[in-house]
């Protein structure tokens, strides 16, 4: 499919537009935002996206809904076939106003790189308008998929988590955690829920298995990303690796 030639007379009609790129391994677009809605997606590889709230990786399963006007940055794993749509905001009205991770199911897979190859959709063709409509219904179902790793907002969870990013081992138990950062350990674990919604001890397990996929990604062996994760076992890793995404190392990046 040859992509669309638009000019400037074109622009209040579209509804829907794209970019396509292959990022290399690496690669990295700074803290932006954008006046639309956008759907950040590969189709190979794998993204990781982030904001103040947050973080993602997403695979080529799943993609990143960033709402018009938040600021993000990203990340490329590997190299990566970058196919990402953005939405008309005026346009619909009622789509979600914050990041999230979103299923991309076989359809509206098909759907991105079909908009990504011609370019753009119209709302004076009445195909173009079909096509959105359904890719959001798609984007709409959508499960909650264990991609997300939310952010703490005060001062001290903030610095705990700095502290976990630059390195401190799985052994810096909660306490030396809290102790650095001058809190009570019940306190650092209690403002630790109240702001993500989880336990500083699984969030940190969530964040060492995302850090995992990564590795993995770009063909980092068992063996090393399962003690970069904390695991004393390969299969320990594995076990805790199926456990959130449903899958073994190897047969998750075969569904991929």
């Amino acid at each position: 499919m040859s992509r669309k030639r638009l000019s400037v007379s074109d622009e209040p009609f579209l509804i829907v537009r794209s970019s396509a790129s292959n990022p290399p391994a690496g690669a990295v677009i700074d803290d932006h935002a954008h006046e639309w809605h956008q759907l950040i997606y590969v189709s190979a590889g794998l993204i990781r996206v982030w904001t103040e709230a947050g973080s993602w990786v997403a695979p080529p399963t799943w993609a990143v809904w960033a709402p018009a006007g938040v600021r993000h940055g990203m990340r490329f794993v590997g190299a990566s076939a970058f196919r990402t749509l953005y939405f008309r905001p005026d346009w619909w009205p009622d789509l979600p106003d914050e990041c999230a991770a979103v299923t991309v199911s076989a359809l509206l897979r098909a759907l991105i790189l079909r908009v990504t190859a011609q370019s753009a959709l119209d709302r004076r063709v009445a195909v173009d308008t079909a096509i959105a409509t359904v890719m959001l219904d798609e984007f709409r179902r959508s499960d909650a998929p264990p991609f997300t790793l939310p952010q703490p907002s005060s001062e001290p969870t903030r610095h705990a988590v700095a502290l976990i990013a630059e390195g401190a081992p799985p052994s810096v138990t909660a306490g030396g955690l809290a102790q650095t950062v001058g809190l009570g350990v019940r306190t650092l674990e209690r403002r630790f829920v109240a702001e993500t919604g989880v336990t500083l001890g699984r969030w940190r397990r969530h964040r060492a298995l995302l850090g995992a996929l990564e590795q993995l990604a770009v063909g980092s062996p068992i063996k090393t990303v399962a003690a970069s994760a904390g695991y004393s076992t390969s299969s320990a890793f594995v076990s805790a690796f199926r456990s959130l995404f449903g899958a073994t190392p190897g047969r998750y990046f075969m569904l991929s």
